[in-house]
């Protein structure tokens, strides 16, 4: 049977419907086009809407249109859509789709290209071929294509023919992670040249190679921290390094967003200023994940114009990809009466049951440590009340274990020994798991790259694979499920970050001073001009930097700053989480994040392993916890309230106004809620901290009272309607940027006093904003619309977690009016489509 004629994804779709109670006639699913990147793209999705065809009309995000062939109808005629309480919603098949080779550049060492072929590859893939043909050419590159696509190989053969050309030559590897960058050098071995030298300078590197490195490798392999805090600062002794330096690799590049990510721009800049200083312009090779933009996000990140390859000719198996809203229950209910759904996690244990039980080997990717022994267990349960012997060959795999036992499960899953086993995200890089039968994800992982990582776990070269995305009781994974093209389909993540932010750029330019005097050049042509000029002027007058004819200085006699620097902070300082009964500090969390993570009472999650909050000192930045491992999760619940300083960007459509620009943000932590793992509220806890303020970016829209009660709101429905806008808000805008919905506030008023309208704030949650709020603003419409379809479709009556309800609302969640908060999105969104110059 040939790969795309295999309908073993179906079959195992079949067998998870029947376990559901749901009618196993509807696995079948809408074939679509896998596109040049493993996903339908742009114009080429398609899916099999179990709830019916879309709406006309309706704008569900940043995605191109579906296809509806007429070979290949939305509903099998036999299947018809599901019943209220099935939990299939969609189901999109991805046929495989053969790789495209090319031929080897002329350039490849011999001794590589013999080394690549005795491991297997023949040849490359043409989008291979052609962005190291780029790198050669001296372009900076940006390679974004698909997971398991051969990305490495991009930068692995400019790098290595450079290497071996010029024996005094020497190349940068830069990873977020160290397991990644020894994953990599690992990767070299039998492959780099003699001579090449690679090596890795990380924490874990001891102090006698550590010169060793620096003396003579010549192929480094390190990571953003290291380079901050021991490189550049000591420059000088790197000079020989850095004189040579011909490439730059920043891998997964996606990861470098936000507050780190805007430190991650200064950084390189910082390191391309010093290398110059030198006599060295390397080129810059960047691999990312699939997202919207790479060039664009990566000539912000680099400093750089930088080209992208986009076009994925690595094959592709062929999976069958199913999108499973789990039912509501009716014995449990939420704030004000809410319902309250199954679990993700129980769904995915009764799945991961069903499948081995069809004898395919599954991976069930869970949130925590904890998360992945419970379903393991419940699987094992499930399993042993129908072949108690199959019960053993399932099994869970997560952080913490010893790495003979890591590597012995590995080794047990690939052979086939062990059918199913339940993974925290332990398992979604690093390790060569592939060539499984399915996939199910108990929640959506948090980005859509994330999410092809996961899956691609599945699909061997002669069997379709299944793959099935159990949504979590929040906006963000009800809108995906009903609306999968914005997943299976054209990127809808932009990585954002500020590499202007005044808080990150005080104390990069700080480092860079230190590193060497910053110049009038400098500040125009590396650091971003006038916003770099107004922060040096703040530093001169606070003494940290003094200003001299030819430029800023720092003092001779001060302590060079990197040290004091955190590049992974967000300008706050930290609060150290440590283990009362011991003294072993397990990690930090920022300052301002402090009162909603580690406030007394707080279950902790560090490594997988939970904590219980005992003490939080603020002022000594402490917070005392001990080991427990409770039946429930805290939520912390705050209030706040959103000052406009300045609005950048203003603009009027008809009776809604949209506007972007300096906000402060009071906001304080007024108690929480622990919550039973199926949603239920035990109890709610009141708490006394300080509020916080914090000078951040807002994107914010005002609407016309008049045009309010012309839709049907009066005054009474009002606090509530706008209430439940801003929560969903809040839930989409990760879909649009990639970020965590704690990573962003917001506010909602029927009468704002700056505005003197009613008013919807979304705020960012970090000093100077870290570029989310401005994504906002940018697709603001189709931000609003996914919102909207998101609370509306819905199956909940007044409001539900799914929707409207938020876990952080220090309101308890009242008032809200679901219906209203639709009326809201329709009357803004009416308004946005009128062209404003037309004055209307």
């Amino acid at each position: 049977m040939r790969a795309d004629e295999s309908r073993r994804g179906v079959e195992l779709l079949r067998r998870v419907l029947a376990g559901s109670g749901a009618d196993p006639g509807r696995a079948e699913g809408v074939p679509v086009d896998p596109g040049p990147s493993g996903a339908p793209g742009r114009g080429s999705g398609g899916s099999v809407p179990a709830s019916g065809p879309a709406r006309p009309g309706a704008d569900t995000g940043e995605r191109g249109p579906a296809v509806r062939r007429p070979d290949a109808p939305w509903l099998a005629p036999e299947t018809g859509g599901p019943a209220a309480d099935d939990p299939l919603r969609h189901v999109v098949r991805m046929p495989a789709r053969p790789g495209r080779t090319a031929e080897w550049p002329d350039w490849t060492p011999s001794s590589v290209r013999e080394a690549l072929t005795a491991r297997g590859v023949d040849r490359p893939w043409a989008h291979q071929a052609e962005g190291a043909q780029r790198v050669r050419d001296g372009a900076d590159v940006v390679v974004a294509t698909g997971t398991a696509s051969g990305k490495s190989l991009v930068y692995q053969l400019p790098v290595l023919a450079a290497l071996t050309e010029d024996a005094r030559a020497t190349a940068l590897y830069l990873s977020p992670t160290k397991a990644l960058a020894a994953d990599q050098l690992r990767a070299l071995d039998g492959i780099a040249p003699d001579g090449v030298r690679p090596a890795a300078f990380d924490g874990d590197t001891p102090m006698e190679e550590r010169d060793w490195v620096r003396r003579h490798c010549r192929w480094m392999f390190s990571n953003p921290d290291m380079l901050h805090r021991s490189l550049l600062p000591r420059h000088g002794r790197w000079s020989t390094f850095l004189r040579r330096l011909r490439y730059v690799v920043v891998d997964e590049c996606h990861t470098y967003r936000g507050v780190f990510g805007s430190h991650v721009a200064l950084l390189l800049r910082r390191l391309l200023r010093v290398a110059a200083r030198y006599g060295a312009h390397p080129t810059v090779v960047l691999a990312s994940a699939t997202v919207a933009r790479p060039a664009e996000f990566a000539s912000r990140l680099t400093g750089r114009d930088v080209v992208a390859v986009t076009e994925d000719a690595s094959p592709h198996a062929g999976r069958t990809v199913a999108f499973w809203e789990p039912p509501l229950l009716t014995e449990i209910t939420g704030d004000n009466g809410a319902p309250v759904r199954r679990s993700a996690g129980s769904e995915a244990a009764r799945m991961l049951g069903d499948l081995v039980l069809e004898d395919a080997r599954t991976l069930a990717f869970v949130r925590s440590r904890r998360a992945a022994e419970l379903t393991a267990l419940g699987a094992q349960r499930q399993v042993a009340d129908v072949d108690p012997a199959l019960a053993r060959r399932v099994a869970s795999y997560r952080g913490g274990y010893l790495p003979e036992e890591r590597r012995a499960l590995e080794a047990q899953l690939m052979s086939g020994e062990l059918l199913g086993v339940a993974t925290t995200n332990a398992l979604e890089l690093g390790v060569d798991i592939s060539g499984l039968d399915a996939v199910v994800l108990a929640g959506f992982p948090g980005t859509r790259a994330s999410f092809w990582q996961q899956a691609g776990r599945a699909g061997r070269a002669a069997d379709e694979a299944l793959v099935v995305l159990v949504a979590r009781d929040d906006p963000l994974d009800t809108y995906l499920v009903h609306h999968p093209e914005t997943l299976v389909g054209a990127p809808v993540e932009s990585c954002v970050l500020n590499p202007v932010n005044p808080y990150v750029l005080a104390p990069q330019l700080a480092c860079a001073a230190a590193e060497l005097p910053l110049t009038e050049a400098d500040v125009d042509e590396v650091f971003g001009g006038e916003p770099a000029r107004e922060v040096l002027g703040a530093l001169v007058d606070e003494g940290v930097l003094r200003r001299r004819p030819h430029g800023w200085f720092w003092p001779e006699t001060g302590e060079a700053p990197a040290a004091r620097v955190d590049i992974r902070g967000a300008g706050l300082g930290q609060v150290a989480v440590v283990e009362a009964g011991t003294g072993r500090m397990l990690g930090t969390v920022d300052g301002g994040a402090a009162p909603g993570s580690v406030h007394p009472g707080a279950v902790y999650l560090h490594r997988g392993e939970s904590y219980v909050v005992d003490e939080l000192d603020l002022d000594q930045g402490l917070a005392l916890v001990h080991p427990e491992e409770p039946d429930w999760r805290t939520e912390a619940q705050s209030v706040s309230d959103v000052t406009v300083r300045s609005a950048e960007h203003s603009r009027q459509h008809g009776p809604v106004g949209v506007h972007f620009g300096e906000t402060t943000v009071t906001s304080q932590v007024v108690g929480y809620r622990r919550r039973t793992p199926d949603g239920r509220v035990l109890d709610q806890t009141p708490l006394d901290l300080p509020a916080q303020s914090l000078e951040t970016r807002s994107v914010w829209y005002t609407i016309d009272p008049d045009a309010l009660a012309a839709a049907g709101i009066d005054d009474a429905r009002l606090p509530g309607a706008l209430h439940a806008a801003e929560h969903a808000a809040i839930g989409l805008l990760p879909l649009f940027a990639i970020c965590d919905r704690w990573d962003i506030g917001g506010l909602s008023t029927a009468l704002h006093p700056d505005t003197g309208l009613p008013t919807v704030f979304v705020h960012d949650g970090h000093p100077g904003g870290a570029g989310l709020a401005e994504r906002g603003h940018a697709v603001l419409a189709r931000w609003l619309a996914a919102t909207r379809a998101a609370v509306r479709d819905c199956e909940c009556r007044t409001g539900c977690p799914s929707c409207v309800q938020s876990p952080k609302c220090g309101n308890g969640n009242n008032p809200l009016d679901k219906a209203g908060a639709i009326q809201v999105l329709d009357l803004v969104l009416t308004a946005l489509a009128v062209d404003p110059s037309r004055g209307t």
